[in-house]
């Protein structure tokens, strides 16, 4: 019996794995379509719909929605299905204001203090938000949200990084639906420059510039509207995630 058991064990643990990475793989494709602003603040998101178009379970999908929930992005109504979360303006200014006070934290933890690795990884980074820029605007919106979640992750602290890309994450919400359009070079450039005060090692003048850039996100839009039905803009996440 002992034996038995133990050569069903390896064989179950595959299928675990894959159910997983599909899970995971949902839950990625869902946040990068609201991140992205292609599914706009109040889309429906109804689970036989998307698990349909993902090619997943309903059961994977909900897991995906209840984590977006947790992060402020998906809201849950009783009766009613998911959405995408629709943030107030009050809810807005709050947000920003605690992002605000995060990425300052960021900035003294590195000021003066970057690897040259990391040096790399983020300068290398700005230089393709330039490339997309004017060019892609859904990767520029992606780009730009990770340069400052990439920035709270080489701090090394865990719970900074988390909370940082939570608010980043709420941010793109805010925008899409309250910002008015703008020019994504201007984003550019003041990542650019809140990088050479950090690689200058100096704090206060990255944390001055951080805090500006912050102010100048909240009177900038991403992309128009776009009521397409979630079904077919999630075609393109979903090859992505190889769903």
């Amino acid at each position: 019996m002992a034996a038995s058991t133990k050569a069903r064990t390896p064989a179950a643990r595959p299928s675990q794995d894959t159910a997983v990475s599909r899970s995971a793989a949902v839950y990625r494709a869902l946040k990068r379509a609201i991140i992205e602003q292609a599914l706009q603040p109040g889309a429906k998101l109804p689970e036989d719909s998307i698990g349909e178009r993902l090619g997943v379970s309903r059961t994977l999908v909900r897991e995906a929605l209840l984590r977006l929930s947790g992060e402020g992005l998906v809201e849950l109504r009783p009766n009613r299905g998911a959405c995408v979360a629709q943030p107030s303006l009050e809810d807005g200014r709050d947000i920003f204001a605690v992002r605000s006070a995060l990425e300052k934290l960021v900035m003294e933890a590195l000021a003066g203090r970057l690897t040259a690795e990391q040096r790399h990884t983020i300068e290398a980074h700005v230089a393709a938000e330039e490339k997309a820029s004017g060019r892609d605007a859904a990767m520029s919106i992606r780009l730009a949200g990770e340069f400052h979640t990439m920035l709270a992750e080489m701090t090394g602290n865990v719970l900074l990084a988390r909370y940082v890309n939570e608010v980043v994450s709420r941010c793109s919400l805010i925008l899409a639906l309250y910002g008015r359009p703008h020019s994504s070079e201007c984003g550019v450039s003041e990542h650019r420059a809140v990088l050479a005060a950090l690689l200058a090692g100096d704090a206060a003048k990255a944390a001055s510039l951080m805090a500006g850039h912050l102010h100048a996100i909240t009177d900038r839009a991403l992309l128009a509207r776009n009521d397409a039905d979630p079904r077919d803009i999630l075609a393109n996440y979903a090859r992505e995630e190889g769903l």
